[in-house]
């Protein structure tokens, strides 16, 4: 068998040789649909023009990459088909000043009575994907002010004007437009959002059209308390940072927050004033690992940030380039790579903050990553990858052996991958791929920014006159500690959320800034975006629009956490032979144009002192640098 196994590995590499040499990376992905972006003093991306332009606009009145990125963010939460206000932040800075990598943890906490029992009792496997109940508490605009007050140099007011101009009225763009008018029964079931989203109430088309003027005044109402508290503290003699802590007291504490709670819980929703004052954000050390002397630092184990860390310490111990870039090997290794990463995802990741604690060392211990590579089958697909153990590599006893034992792929969604819907309606496929946005930006003084918002997204609840969409992130959760002990829900606790931006540092220095939206595909995509780059010699453009391969045997975490084992999304570039030969290894195989998910990312060329921006020809992703 063993003889027979390393045959197979050897024909293998041969072919995956020989296909490198016909068919190089660099020259599969020589023509790009956009073009690099060139930038000598900065670089502004994110997922909406609009939204580009508003962190172009913000360097351009002086401010710094993290002033930028606070506007971008500003920005695209007003325009609600990616993320609102009442969504959640997740950032990575790298400070110039001290060569560090900073984390920013702006994810909201389940509220008050959110128990397992409270969602069984309404006969829920899982907190529901729409409504009030499925709302965290609002992190947004937290991560956006102490992000602001920390590491920016401008101030609030300066920041908000560009969201401020859109809440007071923008052309609304067709993509938003359509997904407001295909929601509209949902969202004509709570008041606040039927009045601001359906301004043609009756008539045949409901929503907006594209390019109608879309007004917020509640929305900008807020705003403008937030620029109020910023202004009065100012001329009580406080200082700037000060300031921008009292408009965020306004939001947590004051009356804003009033209004949130009284419209949250008016519509049967459960926050407290008590769950928005006492919730906080975090400011941490991300998680890290080297790939080949690179330093690739995510966000620790309240998002699935860890699972690219986990995947890179596996493919070190492969031959990658040698395999032949999106060869069956190589798409082979990626497959089982992921299963195995994103395994331990769903049951080993949770808040770090509230217990039990997370086996975050042993899970990116290197002996454990080779302990895991050595697990894969390289003659077939294994459709039951299951958790490790992490725990020996960090010195400890695994307390939860006996769940692992009974612990499965869990339900299937349809074998044709149409999806299967829940309670609410939400298909396999609407769930594993649910949209936010990415924001990159850096400066030449050497302060990047990478941030992965989402939450609030249509059809979103407004929290009462706030203007704000409430997140939808609940349903994140498990409501059974056998399907992961570290994500059941519980008042004040964080779900295990998909968002994940990436920083990577080379020889001390930054290296990539890179980020995509996508719900259980991000760190699919991710993964390889930077293999694009490190191994296969893509320049970001190419490598953010190269076509990838997605895996749908992970969790979902979204709607009834559903997988699928087997099935393959191949784009349809990839050749016959590539596809005969992964169906005869157990794959079931589909086929998109698209397949690189929208990756925005930055470049350093510190040969020459300049960026390069990638932006993403997936959707609207934009960027602008000078």
């Amino acid at each position: 068998m063993r003889s027979a196994r390393n045959n197979t590995i050897g024909i293998w590499y041969l072919f995956g040789a020989v296909l490198a040499l016909v068919l190089p990376a660099d020259l599969l992905a020589q023509s790009t649909v956009k073009p690099v972006l060139h930038g000598r003093h900065w670089v502004a991306i994110t997922g909406k023009p609009l939204g580009a332009t508003a962190g172009a606009a913000t360097f351009q009145r002086g401010g710094n990459a993290v002033d930028a990125a606070a506007a971008m963010l500003a920005a695209t939460a007003t325009m609600y088909d990616v993320l609102s206000w009442g969504g959640e932040t997740q950032a990575l800075i790298y400070n110039p000043n001290t060569g560090k990598v900073i984390g920013i943890n702006a994810l909201g906490a389940a509220p008050t009575g959110a128990t397992p029992e409270f969602f069984r009792e309404r006969g829920m496997a899982y907190p529901p994907a729409y409504g009030p109940l499925a709302a965290v508490t609002p992190g947004t605009a937290g991560g956006l002010l102490v992000m602001l007050a920390e590491y920016g140099t401008l101030s609030l007011e300066e920041v908000l004007e560009p969201a401020m101009q859109m809440a007071e009225g923008y052309p609304i763009e067709a993509q938003t437009a359509d997904a407001i008018e295909r929601n509209k029964q949902r969202i004509k079931e709570w008041r606040y959002s039927r009045e601001v989203f359906l301004p043609h109430l009756g008539e045949e088309r409901e929503a907006p059209y594209p390019g109608e003027i879309f007004r917020q005044p509640d929305l900008l109402a807020t705003l403008g308390k937030l620029v109020e508290a910023e202004q009065d503290a100012l001329a009580g003699g406080k200082s700037r940072k000060e300031a921008i802590y009292a408009a965020y007291d306004r939001f947590y504490r004051g009356d804003i927050a009033e209004e949130f709670v009284r419209g949250s819980q008016e519509q049967g929703g459960l926050h407290t004033m008590a769950d928005l004052a006492n919730w906080q954000v975090y400011t941490e050390e991300p998680a890290m690992t080297t790939y080949k002397g690179i330093e690739v630092y995510k966000l620790t184990s309240w998002v699935q940030g860890p699972v690219l860390l986990q995947a890179l310490n596996m493919l070190e111990n492969a031959d990658l380039k040698s395999m032949g870039y999106n060869s069956t090997k190589y798409i082979h290794v990626l497959y089982q790579v992921m299963n195995h990463a994103f395994a331990d995802r769903d049951f080993y990741y949770g808040d770090p903050y509230v217990l039990p604690e997370e086996p975050i060392q042993g899970l990116l211990s290197k002996e454990y990553a080779r302990q895991r590579f050595e697990q894969i089958n390289w003659e077939q697909n294994d459709p039951d990858v299951r958790p490790g153990d992490p725990y020996p590599f960090e010195g400890k006893r695994n307390p939860y052996l006996h769940l692992l034992e009974s612990w499965n792929t869990v339900t299937t969604a349809s074998p044709e991958g149409e999806g299967q819907s829940h309670d609410d309606d939400v298909s396999f496929e609407e769930g594993f791929f649910a949209g936010t946005t990415s924001i990159q930006a850096s400066d030449e003084e050497g302060w990047v920014v990478s941030i992965t918002p989402s939450g609030g997204w249509i059809p979103a609840t407004l929290a009462g006159r706030t203007g704000i969409g409430m997140s939808q992130r609940m349903q994140s959760f498990v409501l059974d500690g056998s399907q992961n002990p570290f994500n059941v829900v519980e008042p004040g606790k964080r779900p295990r959320a998909t968002l994940t931006p990436s920083i990577a540092l080379k020889d001390g220095k930054p290296f990539l800034s890179f980020a995509v939206q996508g719900g259980d595909s991000q760190d699919q995509n991710l993964l390889q975006f930077f293999l694009n780059v490190v191994e296969f010699g893509m320049n970001v453009q190419q490598a953010a629009e190269a076509p990838n391969v997605t895996s749908y045997q992970i969790r979902s975490s979204f709607g009834a956490h559903e997988s699928e084992p087997g099935r393959l999304t191949l784009n349809e570039s990839v050749p016959p032979w590539v596809r005969n030969e992964l169906r005869d290894m157990g794959y079931r195989l589909d086929f998109r144009r698209l397949t690189s998910g929208p990756i925005n990312a930055i470049f350093f060329d510190w040969e020459h002192g300049t960026m390069w921006g990638g932006s993403s020809n997936y959707g609207e992703d934009y960027g602008i640098a000078w």
